[in-house]
């Protein structure tokens, strides 16, 4: 496997020990197996022998198996290939389930069942089995066997509805956001399942819905829709209740301005754009009558912005302790000292592509980030190894369920 050369010897990764059987494809499923796998888990990706993770064909090209969509996803795991659609397959999921402790899967409703890998099929094997399945509606609900799409769900959950300037149609999110908070809501549940089994030595059947997780997303602001009746108002890059806040255009750049009390704006009238005469105006003088005002309050401070450079702004600001920053660019902000201090983005190497970049977790614990195990598994890379290790099958057994087509074998053994 592709290893990062820090040492990780001495880290103390919770779940070390915890084996998952990771089944799903795309984003939800596979980012909360990667979750896992960041703490330790050791997590086994199976994928279709010929195409693998639908995301190896989504993104920008690294190799000849992986994408930068899928790299994003599955770090810090195996992959192994078995055609689920066999008899072999699924048995080869039977055969290894007793030493695994958790599986997940994002089936369609009823899929997993068909293939004699549901929740009922696979606790009969392992009784203390956690067992996570990602769907995109309510499985016991009219919808449930409606296929689950982020950008559907963006728009029928309300969340496009609130996202975009007020003069604009409904926005999507820039990222799949209702897949990513539904991966990360699905590995706290298999975190709290796993708490549970060291206490009570049960199992549990944790189903996870995109939909559910895009209304959650919604977060105040569907509260507020709920106590107004209606939808409330769109305001982009501005708050609904303090001003200013927001980004703004200075004379040479974009930056934003958080000004978060009546303190703030205070200083921030005196001694950052050098206007007292605005805080002093009853009509601007505290927050209630700024939001109240913000009609006539916001294109005077707009224009006052553009007045002055982005670097004295941010220099004045954060002498008087306003919360700002600059805006920039994605690329700017990966490649900044800020990113490189904090180690977030690793370079390691790749077998076809020399070296690839992959994000390291955002977890510290005891005061150290979580080192990168292991680069994104290019396809198959891991099924030599784990299925020699795991069930002892020999170098025959795996080259005659190659040629069967029930699996595909790396061009060179891997690492157990």
């Amino acid at each position: 496997m592709q290893t990062t050369t820090e040492p990780s010897q001495d880290v103390d990764f919770p779940l070390e020990g915890v084996r998952v059987l990771d089944l799903s494809r795309v984003f939800a499923g596979p980012l909360c197996g990667q979750v896992l796998a960041d703490f330790g888990a050791d997590v086994v990706k199976v994928e279709h022998p010929g195409r693998g993770d639908d995301t190896r064909d989504w993104g920008m090209r690294i190799g000849k198996t992986e994408t930068t969509y899928f790299n994003s996803m599955n770090r810090n795991k195996r992959s192994i290939t078995l055609d689920l659609q066999s008899k072999e397959g699924v048995q080869i999921v039977y055969d290894l389930l007793p030493q695994f402790d958790v599986v997940i899967h994002n089936f369609k409703t009823g899929g997993a069942e068909k293939l004699g890998l549901g929740y009922e099929q696979l606790k009969a094997i392992k009784p203390d089995l956690i067992y996570c399945a990602v769907s995109g509606y309510n499985t016991s609900g009219p919808e449930a066997k409606r296929p689950g799409y982020d950008l559907v769900i963006q728009g029928e959950a309300g969340l496009m509805a609130l996202n975009g300037e007020a003069n604009t149609p409904p926005l999507k999110f820039g990222v799949a956001v209702v897949d990513l908070m539904t991966g990360m809501y699905a590995a706290q549940a298999v975190l709290a399942a796993l708490f549970r089994r060291e206490r009570r030595g049960k199992g549990q059947l944790i189903e996870m819905a995109l939909y559910d997780c895009g209304v959650m997303v919604t977060g105040y602001y569907g509260l507020d829709a709920m106590l107004l009746g209606h939808d409330p108002a769109r305001y982009g890059n501005a708050h609904p209740s303090i001003v200013p806040y927001g980004m703004f255009e200075s004379a040479d750049g974009p930056l934003i301005i958080a000004v978060g009390n009546n303190s703030q704006f205070d200083k921030f009238c005196r001694q950052v754009i050098e206007r007292p005469d605005i805080v002093e105006n009853p009509l601007y003088a505290t927050n209630v009558e700024r939001a109240k005002h913000r009609e006539t309050l916001t294109p005077l401070i707009t224009g006052l912005i553009r007045s002055f450079g982005r670097d004295l702004l941010l220099e004045r600001m954060t002498a008087c302790g306003i919360p700002c920053g600059k805006v920039a660019g994605l690329h700017e902000a990966l490649t900044s000292e800020r990113t490189r201090q904090g180690g977030l983005l690793r370079e390691m190497p790749h077998p076809v592509a020399g070296s690839t970049h992959v994000f390291a977790p955002p977890y510290r614990l005891d005061g150290q980030r979580l080192p990168i195990r292991s680069a994104p598994p290019t396809l198959g890379e891991g099924t030599r190894a784990v299925l020699q290790n795991l069930l002892e099958m020999s170098d025959e057994q795996l080259q005659d369920l190659q040629a069967r087509g029930v699996l595909t074998l790396p061009e060179t053994p891997g690492n157990a």
